[in-house]
Formats: C-alpha cells, structure tokens, sequence
C-alpha cells in the first residue's frame, strides 16, 4: 500500500461537480468545471479573464475587447445577434450571457439543447467580486478569481475611504447624444457616483438606460455633465454650450471619463470610478 500511495499522488484528481446562482436567480449546475466556454458579452468576458478561466474561453461576442486576448477569439455574434449555428457548432459546455438586446431572445434555443447558461449582471459594486467568485467556480479557477475577487474589494474600501466626508454635487451622467442616453439608479454608474460624492439626478427613472430631453437635463440642472467616451470626443459635450443656464455650463463643469472603464461592471470599474472622482473633485475646486 506504502508503494502505491506515491503513484496515486500523481494521478490527476476527478472534477468535482459545482453548482452556482447566477444574477437571475438560476442554479447553473455542471459535472465538472467548465472547458469550452463562449461569452456574450464584453464585461462577462472581461470577468472570465479576470477570475482566471480566460483560457476556458472558445468565443466571444464581437464587442469583447478587453483584454487583449480577447480580440483574437473567434466571435459568436453581437449585442443586436448571436450567430447560433457557429455556438451550436462549436460545442460549448457553458455560456456566459447578458440578457439585454435582441439577441437575448435567440438565448432560449440554446437553453432547450440543455447548453448551460450563466446569467451575469452586476447591478451594485459588491456583485463584481460576487461575479468573479461564482465564474471563478464554474471555469474551475477559484484560486484565481478570489485574489481577483480580494483585491476589488480592497481597493474598493481604499477609495471609499478617500471619498468620505466630500460635499455632494447633482450630476448629469451622459452615455450618448444621439438619442442622449442616461442611466439611473439601477444602473451600476450610479454607485460609483454615488460613492464620488455625487448624487445622479436621473437616478429615479423607472428604466435602466432611459432616452432623456434636453428640457429634462435643463430642469434638473445638474452641477456637474459627464460624457461617458470610448474615446476622447468633444462633440459629446458640444451641445450643452446652447444652455447656460445649466449650472454646469455656467461653471464650466463639462467632462468626459472613459465609458469602458465605467460602464462595463468588471475590476476595470476602480480606475473608471477613480476617473470620475476626480472630475467632481475639479468641480469642488472651481465652483
């Protein structure tokens, strides 16, 4: 017995099953962690890689950028439509979905061929290490996704504890201008606004991403207007020159943070949510 306990050391350890509740409230049950993965959207795959499952992956949808190698996967679709005949082709063994779009109805085909599905949406900040851990499990990367998990949370209460005490500005936060999107606060932004010190003036609409009128903007007469850019874009900001009686315009108070960084809710979000309180710190300093 003493001669086969180093040759049963080397044999590889059966995969235990795990079992998860997604954001739905769905338990996501697999046989072992999961080996051919595709994602569908760009946060979730930003997740997979961050909780240390990035080599699980097979495809993503055509928007996951981030990181890097992430690019080079085949893609699986887009937001508006999911290429079902290239993920039922490929085989996956376990979905990571976002269920917002038209491609959202195309999902329950795939659910009904018994390919598993995890649904992720992180509404607060604490569901983004809740997020990494439950990925984490399912791709058979715990260890990986609880650093990930450990050091999101840390750097959460660093900056929560710089941000105390900091006077509150009514805020304007801005996605697009053609229709000019906002968010409210169901949306994950409205956290990192909140904990900046600020107070989102949209944050009471019924709907999530809602179509707003330069009236509404003007009768809430934010202190500060944020342009969630992808990229650097002054014409974002160009429209509120026409209404000075903004307190934001009149204070020069128009700025633009990185729209991926802020409202892709992965560990990304801390240098998004850092970005944005400096903005309203310029705004403390030049009232």
């Amino acid at each position: 017995m003493k001669r086969l306990l180093p040759l049963l050391a080397c044999l590889p350890a059966l995969a235990a099953p795990v079992s998860v509740i997604d954001d739905q409230g769905s338990r996501v049950s697999l046989p072992a962690p999961a080996q051919r993965v595709i994602s569908l959207a760009p946060h979730v795959t930003e997740l997979a890689f961050a909780a240390g499952g990035g080599a699980r992956l097979i495809a993503v949808d055509d928007n996951s950028d981030y990181p890097e190698a992430a690019r080079a996967l085949p893609k699986a679709g887009s937001f508006r439509a999911i290429d079902l005949e290239r993920i039922i082709a490929a085989k996956p063994d376990l979905l990571l979905v976002w269920l917002h779009g038209p491609s959202a109805r195309q999902l329950e085909p795939l659910r009904q061929l018994g390919i598993p599905l995890f649904y992720s949406q992180p509404k607060r900040f604490a569901d983004i290490p809740s997020n990494l851990r439950r990925i984490g499990q399912l791709l058979g990367s715990s260890a990986q996704a609880e650093q990930a998990a450990r050091r999101f949370e840390q750097e959460l209460a660093a900056l929560r504890r710089q941000q105390q005490g900091k006077s509150r500005l009514s805020v304007f936060y801005q996605v697009w201008d053609k229709p000019l999107y906002t968010l409210n606060g169901q949306h994950i932004v409205s956290d990192a606004i909140a904990l900046c010190g600020g107070r989102n003036v949209f944050a009471r609409l019924p709907v999530t991403a809602p179509v707003v009128t330069d009236e509404a903007v003007i009768a809430a007469n934010p202190q500060v207007i944020l342009s969630a850019a992808m990229r650097h874009n002054d014409d974002l900001l160009k429209r509120w020159q026409r209404m000075p009686g903004i307190a934001a315009v009149q204070n020069r108070q128009l700025h633009q943070v990185n729209g991926d960084l802020l409202n892709r809710p992965t560990p990304r979000m801390i240098a998004g949510t850092r970005q944005l309180c400096a903005k309203l710190d310029l705004a403390r300093r030049h009232p």
